[in-house]
């Protein structure tokens, strides 16, 4: 799948215990969904990402995303739905988002903006088991910023799926934005940032605000 056959992208939120602490939020008792429109997506390829440099912080939020091949129906083997992953970036409008919170209104405007999914390069999707052990880093300017892996997720890959595909329906062509890990932080001109999964390079891009 290139990145321009991507359908629905849904976003996970708060589904690291320590990130919503971080962040003074409660801990959620069901999964948190949000979505982004397709034309958030832009190519972790060594390229220059531009954001919005005049409404306050944007935070990095490094993921796990997950590729669905086959469409979700009840019953199903929640394994069999996915043929792909990749570590994705959920840029977020910190500054706006803590606005719309205070006013019970959507998050778009501070999770939905152009170039808000920065996505590194698809891989094989390596089963649950593995995915849980697999620890995956965001390197801003060399320096660790996150570190995770999905066994600390409060909701596995198989609730997740099951909870959207129930839910909202999951179909070829998404993609599930699964959460991050504690860690995050508001982005600065020129900052280099490096996807890492099992201790390999699978996303890269520079960050300019304008």
């Amino acid at each position: 799948m290139s990145h321009n056959e991507i359908r629905n992208i849904y976003c996970i939120g708060r589904n690291y215990r320590l990130h919503a602490l971080e962040l003074g939020n409660e801990v959620p008792e069901e999964p948190l969904v949000f979505t982004k429109p397709s034309h958030a997506v832009v190519p972790m390829a060594g390229n220059v990402v531009a954001l919005p440099g005049n409404v306050g912080e944007v935070h990095f939020e490094l993921e796990i995303v997950l590729r669905i091949g086959r469409a979700y129906e009840p019953g199903i083997d929640t394994e069999q739905c996915i043929d792909g992953m990749a570590l994705g970036l959920d840029l977020t409008l910190r500054d706006v988002q803590s606005k719309l919170k205070a006013k019970g209104q959507p998050w778009l405007a501070a999770k939905g903006f152009k170039s808000s999914a920065p996505l590194g390069e698809w891989l094989p999707y390596p089963g649950t088991a593995a995915l849980a052990e697999t620890e995956f880093v965001l390197l801003r300017n060399g320096e660790e910023a996150q570190r995770g892996k999905a066994g600390d997720m409060l909701f596995g890959v198989a609730e997740l799926i099951q909870y959207v595909g129930e839910n909202y329906g999951l179909g070829v062509g998404d993609i599930l934005y699964t959460g991050t890990p504690a860690g995050v932080a508001a982005l600065h001109e020129g900052d280099q940032l490096q996807a890492l999964w099992a201790g390999k390079p699978v996303g890269s891009c520079s960050v300019t605000l304008v």
